[in-house]
């Protein structure tokens, strides 16, 4: 039998572009710890991070940190090398989601649609000529197309290219996060994310929530800033749709061998067939963010999923 939990560090802010997220995320995931009767401590990581850990040996560490710091697996790596247990997915899962082009290979090889879409270092222009390149795009990837980084969060480097003299200016953009892009077929329709939780009896997607930017466009500022996007939760979608995108989302989670909690961001097209986009292994848990909107809808208290994840990486 799995000891009670006494201690939990959760870890937010840290150095990424979305630092400002991260705290308010861990905010919210301490606060709920603590509604729930637990002791929990919120910090910041600095270079003093390990050996206080190693020292101090919490009994889990929830980290909240939002971009590399906190998803592409090292921070994670870490913790399982000194044996501390934390909530979401272990460090070579966390690797794989991290890549968005990785992440697609391995959930279309596991059944589910993806758009189209080609890979881009930066140095292939230098290597291959911008002209030629931007060329072969064109012709194969009719636009309206998306450029993002290959790997980090929350929309930033994302631009929709609705013509082909907008491409470059956003493969600058996209550049500025990774030096890395993703070039993707633009899929339109319904934009949806699932969340996915575990709690020990096997993962169960949560009710879609469906996504309405104000401005047209899921941005950065749209995602964080209360008033400019309409939520709907459920999504507002046939049963049977419902439940191809929430099988989707499943199938995309335990192929990327996720666990505990994770978001998958889908495109559901006219036809209802579900595009998989990319799959978060810490999603969004501010007040504006999409995972707790479906744990509430679905009947959740927070502090309670929360506690439990927490006792789940325990056990784990």
């Amino acid at each position: 039998m799995t000891a009670p939990l006494s201690r939990i560090v959760v870890l937010a802010g840290g150095i990424s572009h979305e630092r400002d997220v991260s705290l308010r995320a861990g905010r919210r995931v301490a606060d709920s710890l603590l509604e729930h009767g637990l002791t929990v401590e919120l910090r910041d990581p600095d270079a003093s991070l390990l050996a206080y850990l190693r020292d101090t040996r919490p009994d889990v560490v929830w980290p909240a940190l939002h971009g590399a710091s906190g998803e592409d697996g090292a921070l994670r790596g870490l913790l399982e090398f000194l044996g501390i247990p934390f909530v979401g997915s272990r460090a070579d899962a966390a690797r794989l989601a991290w890549d968005k082009p990785t992440a697609k290979s391995i959930v279309a090889r596991a059944g589910v649609a993806t758009p189209r879409s080609i890979t881009l270092p930066r140095d292939a222009f230098r290597e291959l000529g911008a002209d030629a390149v931007f060329e072969a795009i064109a012709d194969e990837l009719p636009v309206p197309l998306v450029v993002k980084p290959a790997r980090g969060g929350s929309a930033q480097g994302v631009t929709i290219v609705e013509d082909r003299a907008g491409l470059p200016r956003a493969m600058v953009d996209a550049y500025t996060y990774c030096d890395v892009a993703l070039v993707e077929q633009r899929i339109t329709g319904t934009e949806i994310a699932v969340g996915i939780i575990d709690t020990g009896e096997g993962a169960v997607a949560l009710p879609a929530v469906e996504i309405e930017p104000l401005s047209g466009v899921y941005s950065f500022e749209a995602r964080y800033n209360a008033g400019e996007t309409r939520f709907y939760v459920p999504a507002r979608l046939a049963p049977e749709v419902a439940a191809r995108a929430a099988d989707a989302a499943l199938t995309a989670h335990n192929a990327l061998g996720l666990r505990h909690i994770s978001r998958v961001d889908i495109i559901v097209d006219g036809a209802g067939t579900p595009w998989f986009l990319e799959a978060n292994v810490l999603p969004g848990l501010t007040e504006t963010s999409l995972v707790p909107q479906a744990l509430e809808a679905a009947g959740h208290d927070l502090g309670w999923v929360y506690s439990t994840l927490a006792q789940a990486a325990l056990s784990d």
